[in-house]
C-alpha cells in the first residue's frame, strides 16, 4: 500500500511541523474566548467538536506508528484536548448543562479517548512492525473521515442562514487553516510523503476554504447591505423562526376566535331582528 515509517526526520520537516503544531495548539483559543465572552455557541455545532476530538484518536495513533516528526505526533493530542474543551462550552451554553456536569463529562470522554489511543498503539505496533500495514491504513482512513465529518455540521448552519457563517471565529478558522497547511508542508519535507496524512490535512484545507468562500459570497451578495441588528437576527435564525412560528400561531388562533365571536354576535342580532318583526306582525 506504499506505507512506510519514517527512518529519519529532516530539519525542514521538523521546523514546518513545529509551526503547524504551534498553530494547532492555539487554533481554538480564539473560539474558546469568543464562546466565553458571548456566553453562546449558537452556530457552532457541538457535533463538530466531538467528532474532531474523536478523530484525534486515529490521527494520533497513525502519527505515532508512522513515526512522524515529534511535533506532528504531539499535534493530535493537543487538538483532541482543545476540541473537548470547546465541546464542554457547547454543553454549557447551548445544551444548558451545568458547569460541573459539562466539565466532568468532557474530562471523562477525554480520558476515555486517550486510553483508547494508547491501547490501539500498543495493539497495532507489533502488527505494523511485522509488516501488516492494513490496520494502520484503516486507522488513517478513519481519521480522514472523522476530520471531514467534523467540518460538515457547520455547512448545515451555513445553509440555514443563506451562506452566513455564524458563531464560528474566523480567527480560529484562519489559524486552523494555516496549521493544516504548514503540517502538510512538513510532510512534503520528510524523506517520503505520506499520502494518508497528507489527505487528512487536505480535507481540512478544502472544507475550511469552503466556509470562507460561502461567507465571502454571502457578504458580497447580501451581508454588506444588512444592518448589524439584521445580521444578529439572522445569526439567531432558528430561535427566531420558532418564536415567529409560535407568535403567528397564537395570532391566528386569536383572529379565528375573534371572527367566530363576530359571526355569533351577528347571528344573534339577526335573530333578534326576526323576533322583533314577528312580534310586530302578531300585534
Amino acid at each position: 500500500m506504499g506505507m512506510q515509517a519514517q527512518t529519519s526526520t529532516p530539519l525542514a520537516a521538523t521546523i514546518l511541523g513545529l509551526i503547524g503544531t504551534v498553530l494547532w495548539c492555539i487554533q481554538l483559543i480564539p473560539q474558546i474566548w469568543r464562546n466565553w465572552r458571548t456566553k453562546t455557541t449558537t452556530g457552532l455545532p457541538a457535533s463538530m467538536m466531538l467528532l474532531w476530538a474523536i478523530s484525534g484518536i486515529p490521527f494520533g495513533v497513525y502519527a505515532i506508528l508512522q513515526n512522524f516528526n515529534l511535533p506532528l505526533q504531539i499535534q493530535p493530542q493537543v487538538f483532541m484536548a482543545l476540541s473537548m474543551l470547546t465541546f464542554a462550552q457547547c454543553l454549557l451554553y447551548s445544551n444548558r448543562f451545568s458547569t460541573l456536569i459539562s466539565c466532568l463529562l468532557s474530562l471523562a470522554l477525554l480520558l476515555a479517548f486517550a486510553g483508547i489511543e494508547v491501547a490501539l498503539i500498543f495493539t497495532l505496533r507489533p502488527l505494523y512492525r511485522a509488516g501488516n500495514v492494513s490496520p494502520v491504513f484503516a486507522i488513517g482512513i478513519i481519521a480522514s473521515i472523522l476530520l471531514a465529518a467534523g467540518l460538515l455540521p457547520p455547512y448545515k448552519e451555513v445553509w440555514l442562514r443563506g451562506g452566513m457563517v455564524a458563531g464560528i471565529s474566523f480567527v480560529f478558522l484562519g489559524i486552523d487553516w494555516c496549521g493544516a497547511f504548514f503540517s502538510l508542508m512538513s510532510l512534503v519535507a520528510q524523506e517520503s510523503f505520506d499520502e494518508m496524512a497528507g489527505g487528512m490535512y487536505c480535507v481540512v484545507l478544502a472544507l475550511e476554504s469552503g466556509l470562507f468562500l460561502c461567507h465571502g459570497i454571502w457578504w458580497v451578495v447580501r451581508g454588506r447591505k444588512m444592518t448589524r441588528d439584521e445580521r444578529g437576527r439572522l445569526e439567531r435564525l432558528e430561535k427566531d423562526d420558532v418564536n415567529d412560528a409560535s407568535s403567528t400561531g397564537e395570532e391566528d388562533l386569536e383572529a379565528g376566535e375573534s371572527e367566530k365571536g363576530a359571526e355569533v354576535a351577528k347571528d344573534a342580532e339577526q335573530e333578534q331582528e326576526r323576533d322583533g318583526e314577528v312580534a310586530k306582525q302578531t300585534v
